[in-house]
């Protein structure tokens, strides 16, 4: 699942229309839609909003939007799965050194 479907399926699930997430975020519904859609990424910041929002882990909404992003950047890349091997192992030896 990617980010703008799990937004949507928290918005259904919270019996919230778009509008009132829309104002809860200071954006037009329209721009809600795409965001659902996929059609546009979600800023950053809107993800401790919707958390609370939707009382739902931000951690987990964290992680479905950064998957989003790297997906845009490697899904037409061949070697993406090289890319991301080689990005796993930079993480690992960072994370080992802090």
């Amino acid at each position: 699942m990617n980010f703008g479907d799990q937004i949507k399926t928290l918005r259904e699930k919270n019996n919230l229309l778009q509008r009132q997430v829309a104002s809860s975020l200071d954006v037009d519904t329209a721009m809600l839609s795409k965001i659902e859609r996929g059609d546009r990424r979600a800023k950053r910041e809107y993800i401790p909003i919707l958390a609370k929002l939707f009382d739902y882990d931000e951690k987990e909404l964290v992680n479905l939007w950064l998957a989003d992003q790297v997906f845009d950047l490697l899904k037409n890349e061949p070697n993406a799965m090289d890319v991301l091997t080689s990005v796993s192992k930079s993480i690992n030896t960072t994370n080992k050194q802090d």
